[in-house]
């Protein structure tokens, strides 16, 4: 089903992006104009060493992502693998300040590295520990409207409040599964108000805090059903007030109103291929046989472990990061939509 109507709102397919250049996203954020950054690592060989070491590729991929499917560019890439200045381990979490900035969380490091948008490292913060302002395998990080930064530190079963610069404010939360409590908290994101969004992912529920972090709301269960979650990933809200859950364990994204009332699921919709992977398969002959003798390639179309999601506000379209599928899988929320007879 391409086009998801629910409850006054349409959600419409528009494509995929992926293929070579995006190993294992797992995190994203939309920029100017057309710009977007996925948050990327993978494991890759050794290749002198082929029979059991692994090493791990972390890097931050710039793409343009026009509207149009098949326009999209690759621009680049910044960072590597390393616990060097301006190298990331295992990468968690990114997000865009006023200036494009990123900062992003690794939680090998348990620190916060910030680079400009061409990848130029701006400063390093964070350290290892449980004390105020100390990190335990931080994930995800949001900025509010003012420039307060979020960060999700996960082991510590909190999440902690910063400046820019790293200096710490604030935190909330605590180690459990009642209202305001968290086991394992994933992703963040912030609304226009500076409510804060949490994946609270082993509790299978997203909570809401406004900007003191006090308990608010909260978004779904555990299970598989309508408006259940299995630990979800992310978490993101558009200027409506609707949010967003990649609910990982289910391979899906959940949708709610602002008031929680579960609104429908998205399982991913790629019947085409991304440009950068219909290449790939273009280019091996065997894989288009392989293909051609698959029963159904309805699979393929769906989300594999979808672990980052933004609302693009200037395009009004989700970007889903399909991280098991090397891709984004890409939604345009459609106003005006004029089936009204499905609108209901």
């Amino acid at each position: 089903m391409l086009t998801t109507v629910a409850k006054g709102r349409t959600y419409d397919f528009s494509h995929a992006v992926g293929g070579l250049y995006m190993p294992q996203p797992i995190g994203v954020a939309a920029g100017e104009g057309d710009t977007v950054y996925v948050l990327s690592r993978q494991y890759e060989q050794i290749l002198d060493v082929p029979w059991n070491k692994t090493a791990t590729a972390a890097q931050v991929n710039r793409f343009t992502v026009p509207t149009t499917p098949g326009d999209e560019e690759f621009l680049g890439r910044f960072s590597k693998y390393g616990d060097g200045e301006g190298e990331l381990i295992w990468p968690s979490g990114i997000a865009l300040d006023a200036d494009e900035n990123m900062y992003i969380a690794d939680e090998w490091m348990n620190r916060v590295s910030v680079f400009n948008k061409d990848g130029e490292l701006l400063k390093i913060w964070g350290s290892g520990g449980s004390g105020e302002g100390e990190l335990n395998k931080p994930s995800g990080i949001a900025l509010d409207s003012g420039g307060v930064v979020y960060v999700v530190d996960s082991l510590n079963h909190r999440v902690q409040k910063f400046t820019k610069d790293g200096e710490y404010i604030a935190q909330f939360g605590g180690h459990g599964d009642g209202e305001g409590e968290f086991d394992t908290p994933w992703g963040v994101t912030c609304d226009d108000d500076d409510n804060v969004y949490v994946a609270d992912h082993k509790n299978h529920r997203v909570q809401k805090f406004d900007a003191d972090g006090n308990y608010v709301l909260s978004f779904g269960s555990y299970g598989k059903g309508r408006g259940q979650l299995n630990r979800p990933s992310a978490v993101a809200v558009d200027p409506d007030g609707d949010v967003y859950a990649c609910d990982w364990g289910n391979n899906r994204v959940q949708i709610y109103a602002p008031d929680g009332t579960f609104v429908t699921s998205l399982l991913g919709d790629a019947q085409q291929m991304a440009k950068w992977h219909q290449e790939q398969v273009d280019a091996n002959i065997d894989v288009i046989k392989a293909r051609r003798r698959v029963y159904t390639l309805e699979p393929e179309w769906r989300f594999a472990m979808p672990t980052g999601i933004t609302f693009d506000r200037a395009k009004s379209r989700l970007l889903v990061t399909d991280t098991q599928r090397g891709r984004l899988q890409i939604y345009t929320k459609v106003s005006g939509y004029m089936e009204a007879q499905f609108n209901l």
